[in-house]
């Protein structure tokens, strides 16, 4: 079983370099080998911008791209010209051709909003988002405890691994109503993926327009990553790789926890981009 780690965006980890500014991709490729991208959620980017995202990486870099929020029910989302949702689903494949004739796509992340429950229309849902996706591969991240029930989380287990998706397992402040608990299983031989957004229970209840910021404000200690080490090596049926997700990153811890649990499991990521030698290895 492989373990690979990415961080959430590239630009907001100057740890990454030890320097206070923007990283750039090529930078943050020097030391991981994934990265979370958002920018899809919010619109769909240009083909001409998702190749030179490929050139600016190595052959063997992945990118984990979130849908868009049409894509996911977000409730004051709508699709760009009114066009329906599978045209969506069409349009967002076509802008993912560049990473695929690269094998660069290591899943699409579709986050879903608190909002969706587990019910039967919604349940359906996640059928129809196989069907209109087709074979690429999906993770689902679930925010409503609905879906973790005892009498429904079991069911499903089984419904993803039917409709071959994997099942994010996020680490959240779980003792409060609104959050997930932490939840790891594979459900996709291939990939099971864990998303860290921070403990920071205080801050996932803020209120105010901040809440983002104070949501994944939160540095995992060095035990806490020791036990998260414990959890992937225990995980079975081990899945073919294991992507860890460093979310934690209002106060960029992000990047130093990801060095951390790097040296906790031993991981030596190949193919990255070749450091200047001139530069200091914090990796």
């Amino acid at each position: 079983m492989k373990t690979t780690l990415a961080l959430t965006t590239w630009t907001e980890h100057p740890a990454l370099i030890n320097e206070s500014r923007p990283v750039t991709l090529r930078e943050y490729a020097q030391y991981l080998p994934a990265v979370e991208v958002d920018t899809f959620f919010y619109a769909l980017p240009q083909l001409k911008t998702v190749q030179q995202w490929i050139n600016d990486v190595s052959p063997d870099f992945q990118f984990i791209v979130k849908a868009h929020q049409s894509m996911t029910k977000h409730p004051r989302a709508v699709t760009p010209d009114g066009i329906s949702l599978p045209e969506m689903f069409a349009c967002f494949k076509q802008v993912l051709r560049p990473l695929l004739a690269t094998n660069q796509l290591k899943t699409v992340l579709f986050q879903f909003p608190p909002q969706f429950d587990a019910t039967v229309k919604n349940i359906e849902y996640l059928m129809k988002v196989r069907q209109w996706i087709g074979s690429l591969p999906i993770a689902i991240e679930l925010r409503n405890r609905s879906w973790y029930r005892s009498a429904v989380v079991k069911s499903l287990v089984g419904y993803c691994q039917d409709l071959k998706l994997t099942l994010v397992a996020a680490d959240e402040p779980n003792q409060i109503e609104a959050s997930v608990p932490f939840y790891l299983a594979t459900t996709n031989p291939n990939l099971a993926l864990i998303r860290l957004h921070g403990r920071n229970a205080q801050g996932w209840n803020h209120p105010g327009q901040e809440w983002r910021k104070k949501r994944t404000l939160y540095r995992y200690s060095d035990e806490q990553l020791q036990s998260l080490s414990q959890r992937i090596l225990a995980l079975q049926p081990a899945p073919r790789e294991v992507c860890v997700i460093f979310n934690n990153n209002s106060g960029r811890d992000a990047a130093p926890n990801a060095q951390t649990l790097q040296k906790i499991m031993g991981l030596h990521f190949r193919g990255l981009v070749p450091r200047d030698p001139k530069q200091l290895d914090l990796f």
